[in-house]
């Protein structure tokens, strides 16, 4: 996936006028997905614009231009970091054991510093949802649920409510909640293993730099001089490069994946992407560092490649056996694992879908209990929709009671649901 066109042209000023706000959320939708597109592309870093960005920011923390490493992936970024001591040694610093002036802090710690009260300060310039719903109608957030941004806009919600839910939350989720934590939970030290160097990430700071650049272009929010130029540094690093380690004297720089595989999340309205692949990594770089994830959860490389029973009751992450369970195929699940069913009805609220719910015996899990298997009520991106298991308590021996216990509700409360998602 590559990055898409920043839209062209000026940017629309919310004059607030309706005509206005309709042309200033076009624009932001533009520019969201245009953020989106740096987050996850996979074109060759511009290491000019990133190396000129990034001595900018040294700059800033009050040190001079490093020289710059460059690795094929972050992976790859630990091995130069313990070769490249002593500018690393130091990344984290203990309130009793930091120096008394900033200018003898590590330049990670200072510009981690920076971003952070640079956040902090962009952040008050836009106001947030709290003070933004404080009205007779219920809050935009609930009505965008069903409601498309263009029809909000119409119906009177406010043009910052509808970018909060329009940018600032698909942009988080996407990139947040996605690449992040996949990446570093792959492809950076175990816990409990120190790493050398603070992270930093790139084109993965995309979520918040996005969020304040639309801000701004639409003149929805005002930052003072040097705010501006701060932001403006840390946007060059997102749309030119992947992650980077700063260390005092050199900074190590990832380029980013030469390979990215998204989908939207089923019901996706809003642009938002997750990471998803079912046979080969999700997110791959070109020194072979890869990423595997189904369905937006990061999983290890067997459960794409080869799932076994064995190995599922052998996974301690709920999510992932699930993913394990699911890449090997329910039918096959529960035949190699001898799960017995006690009972099928029809889904109340999944018309023309059936609950079945299972008997686990002991020595699956080591502990007798139930699994409920259903259909999702949200189609998937292809069309389909995914069969998924829900454990649910041993005393529970009918299907539609155990349907309803996972939402909090009894059978018969379940039983009279309209649809579920």
């Amino acid at each position: 996936m590559t990055a898409v066109t920043t839209p062209r042209g000026v940017s629309p000023r919310f004059d607030g006028s309706l005509s206005s706000a309709h042309a200033c959320l076009s624009f932001a939708v533009a520019l969201r997905d245009d953020w989106l597109g740096h987050a996850f592309s996979t074109r060759p870093a511009d290491r000019p614009a990133a190396e000129a960005a990034l001595a900018g920011l040294y700059r800033l923390a009050g040190a001079p231009p490093p020289r710059f490493r460059w690795v094929p992936s972050p992976a790859a970024a630990q091995p130069v970091l313990r070769a490249e001591r002593p500018a690393f040694t130091r990344p984290r610093l203990r309130a009793g054991e930091a120096p008394a002036r900033w200018a003898d802090w590590p330049v990670a710690s200072r510009l981690a510093s920076l971003q952070s009260a640079l956040r902090t300060r962009l952040a008050r310039r836009v106001e947030g949802p709290g003070q933004l719903w404080r009205r007779q109608r219920p809050p935009w957030s609930l009505a965008a649920r069903t409601t498309a941004d263009e029809d909000g806009l119409d119906d009177g919600y406010a043009l910052r409510d509808i970018l909060w839910t329009a940018v600032h939350d698909p942009l988080r989720t996407s990139v947040l909640d996605g690449p992040r934590p996949a990446i570093r939970t792959a492809l950076l030290p175990a816990a409990g293993t120190e790493p050398l160097g603070l992270t930093f990430h790139g084109q993965h700071d995309a979520h918040w730099i996005g969020h304040h650049d639309v801000q701004a272009r639409l003149g929805l929010a005002s930052y003072p001089a040097g705010d501006a130029r701060g932001l403006a540094l840390w946007a060059a690093v997102a749309r030119s490069a992947g992650w980077w380690w700063p260390g005092d004297g050199v900074c190590v720089v990832a380029e980013r994946p030469v390979e990215v595989h998204t989908e939207p999340p089923p019901g996706a309205r809003r642009g938002e992407r997750r990471l998803n692949h079912p046979e080969r990594p999700a997110v791959r770089y070109a020194d072979g560092a890869a990423v595997y994830a189904l369905y937006g959860t990061a999983v290890p490389r067997w459960v794409v490649t080869d799932p076994t029973v064995a190995r599922i009751h052998g996974e301690p992450n709920v999510e992932v056996r699930r993913c394990a369970i699911e890449r090997l195929g329910w039918d096959t699940y529960v035949d190699e694992a001898g799960l017995h069913l006690l009972a099928t009805a029809p889904d109340p609220g999944n018309p023309g879908s059936h609950l079945r719910l299972y008997h686990v015996p002991r020595h699956v899990w080591g502990a007798p209990g139930r699994v409920l298997l259903a259909v999702n009520g949200s189609a998937e991106p292809d069309g389909g929709r995914r069969r998924y298991g829900l454990s649910v308590p041993a005393g529970i021996d009918d299907p539609v009671a155990a349907a309803g216990w996972s939402y909090g509700l009894t059978g018969a409360q379940y039983a009279r649901l309209a649809r579920r998602t």
